[in-house]
C-alpha cells in the first residue's frame, strides 16, 4: 500500500488512536444504520436489480477475474493461504479513487451510481467461491466504514460473517454497514458462490477528525490506487458476452 505492510500499519496506528478519541475505541459500535449514517448508500439498495444484471453479465467469464491477493499481496494471508484450492475474487470498480476503465466499462450503470456517493473510498464485487472461508482478521484503518449489498447469496446453507461477537447472514437485495476494523471472519460451507458489492466510505466524524481523515486518505489514494492499477494491468478483465440467461448463470454459480 504505502511501501509495504509494516510501513502501512505504522502509518495507520497513530491515526486509529486519534479517531478512537471520537468513535470510542473498544466501545465503538460494530454495526451502523445505513439510513442514519450514509443515506446515499441506499441508492445502491434501490438499484439492486440493475447491479445484479451487470454482475451476471461478467460472471460467465469468472475465470478471468483476478483473485484478491493477485492485485493486493497484503491480502494473501486471508485470500490465498486458507482453502487455497478455492478462490476469493474481486471485480474492482473504484480503488481509492482509481477506476480501472476496462472493469468499469463492463458495469457502467453500477459505476455511475457509485460516482454519486460522497466519501467513497473503495468499491468492488467480492466473489467468494462455495466452500471458501475467510479467516479471522481486522481491517487496518478506522477512517472508513464498510457497506455490503448482497447480490448473489445461496439459499441453502448461506455463508455468514462474524464481527467481534455478533453475526450477520447475507440476503440478496439487503445491505449492512459495519466497522470492519473489528476482528471478523466469514463462515462458508455453501456449494455455490456468494457475491456482494463492497463499498468503503469515509467514516462520518466531526472536525478535526474528519480533516485528518481526508488528508490521510488523500495520501493513501494515489499510492495504493496506482499500485492496484499496475497489478490490474496484468489482469485481463472479462470480455463482453452474449446476453445472459440469468437462470443458467444462477445454476452455474
Amino acid at each position: 500500500m504505502i511501501l509495504d505492510q509494516i510501513n502501512y500499519e505504522n502509518f495507520l496506528i497513530p491515526l486509529n488512536k486519534f479517531y478512537d478519541i471520537h468513535i470510542g475505541g473498544p466501545r465503538r459500535p460494530v454495526f451502523h444504520d445505513v439510513a442514519a449514517t450514509r443515506p446515499e448508500l441506499l441508492e445502491l439498495d434501490r438499484n439492486y436489480a440493475v447491479i445484479r444484471e451487470e454482475l451476471l453479465g461478467v460472471l460467465p467469464q469468472k475465470a478471468s477475474i483476478p483473485k484478491y491477493h493477485e492485485i493486493d499481496r497484503m491480502q494473501y494471508p486471508i485470500s490465498g493461504r486458507v482453502d487455497p484450492e478455492k478462490d476469493w475474487k474481486v471485480f474492482p470498480l473504484n480503488i481509492m479513487g482509481v477506476k480501472p476503465k476496462a472493469f468499469c466499462d463492463r458495469c457502467p450503470r453500477t459505476t455511475a451510481i457509485l460516482d454519486t456517493i460522497p466519501g467513497l473510498f473503495e468499491a468492488f464485487f467480492s466473489i467468494l467461491e462455495g466452500g471458501k472461508s475467510i479467516p479471522p482478521h481486522e481491517g487496518p484503518y478506522r477512517g472508513y466504514l464498510r457497506y455490503h449489498l448482497g447480490i448473489l447469496v445461496p439459499e441453502k446453507n448461506p455463508p455468514s460473517i462474524r464481527l467481534k461477537d455478533q453475526h450477520y447472514t447475507w440476503k440478496e437485495g439487503e445491505s449492512v454497514l459495519f466497522d470492519d476494523s473489528w476482528d471478523h471472519q466469514v463462515y462458508n460451507e455453501c456449494e455455490s458462490d456468494r457475491v456482494v458489492l463492497i463499498v468503503d466510505i469515509r467514516r462520518p466524524m466531526p472536525q478535526p477528525f474528519d480533516a485528518v481523515n481526508r488528508i490521510a486518505q488523500s495520501i493513501m489514494k494515489p499510492v495504493y490506487g496506482r499500485h492496484i492499477l499496475k497489478k490490474l494491468a496484468d489482469a485481463k478483465p472479462p470480455e463482453p458476452a452474449e446476453p445472459v440467461n440469468e437462470a443458467a448463470v444462477a445454476q452455474s454459480v
